[in-house]
């Protein structure tokens, strides 16, 4: 009679443990989820502190140097096809 007492309450608890797991596993989620959004939201909104700019406003950093290209070098071989 122990043995299956036993049995019976495991049984319930592991049953137990499964339907509360359904009811709350998805509230748990939502709180892990919002909390690690705080956390790399702030990290995001530390290291970006440039100013926001207007939609279609255009700025340049850094102009481009001007690069020229030296025509002697290299030699150009013609070339022709053997069959």
């Amino acid at each position: 009679m122990g043995l299956l007492r036993t049995i019976l309450i495991i049984a319930l608890i592991y049953y137990g443990l499964k339907v509360l797991s359904r009811l709350f596993a998805p509230m748990l989620f939502k709180y892990a989820a919002k909390k690690a959004e705080q956390r790399f939201g702030g990290a995001f909104n530390q290291q970006r502190q440039e100013p926001i700019e207007k939609e279609g406003e255009i700025t340049i950093d850094k102009m481009p140097q001007n690069k020229t290209s030296n025509k002697d070098v290299g030699d150009y071989v013609d070339y022709e096809e053997i069959e």
